[in-house]
């Protein structure tokens, strides 16, 4: 099977495919990065036609190269990415965060939505049913210190911010290159904590029969 990974930030890159080497290593793997969608929507600060037409370029192009399925690792990109599925189906067009979302609401009726980007938290949270409570929080410097190259700056302001959702059932962390601080936060919050990386590659594998 090859799997199309097309990514807005290029930290993403390393938990996802972590995640398939834990999950799925026979999978075949081909990376898309684009790393000015993020700061093009940053700019913006809305998503348009013309963001939306460049999903569905990149859509067209993985699809061209005989991917089987389509994995979005960018969080705050929503209805581009549903463009490109109903462009593409049947075949999988996964947003980054769908299979975590599943489980959060099958787990728990008030959600943390912890994020380092501050778009994600506008575009993410019409994706959760209206039955759940999502207390949203940013983690404020921790994608620019991740920027910088400094792993450890991220993952310790994303632990600190994490602690004002301690009255929370569960968090969910919003960025795959948050995942590496996903231990961290459970640990200061006594909270179980979800990522997006691993669930979305076991519900890929199972949408394609694996």
């Amino acid at each position: 099977m090859r799997i199309t990974l097309i990514h807005a930030l290029k930290h993403s890159i390393v938990p996802i495919e972590a995640a398939f080497a834990r999950h799925w290593p026979e999978a075949r793997l081909m990376n898309l990065l684009d790393d000015s969608l993020s700061a093009d929507l940053a700019r913006d600060g809305k998503l348009d036609e013309r963001m939306t037409e460049r999903f569905l370029t990149m859509g067209r192009y993985a699809a061209s190269t005989g991917a089987n399925g389509i994995l979005f690792t960018c969080s705050a990109f929503g209805p581009c990415i549903e463009a490109v599925a109903r462009a593409h189906a049947p075949m999988p067009v996964l947003k980054p965060n769908e299979a975590m979302i599943e489980q959060a609401v099958a787990k728990g009726k008030r959600i943390g939505l912890l994020s380092t980007f501050p778009p994600t938290l506008v575009s993410m949270p019409p994706e959760f049913p209206p039955q759940v409570t999502l207390v949203p929080k940013l983690a404020d410097g921790a994608l620019a210190a991740l920027d910088r190259g400094d792993r450890a700056a991220h993952d310790r302001i994303v632990v600190e911010a994490s602690k004002e959702l301690r009255d929370c059932d569960l968090i969910a962390l919003a960025q795959y290159s948050m995942a590496p601080a996903a231990e961290r936060v459970a640990e200061v919050t006594g909270l179980e904590v979800l990522t997006t990386p691993d669930s979305a590659v076991l519900k890929l594998k199972a949408m394609l029969g694996v």
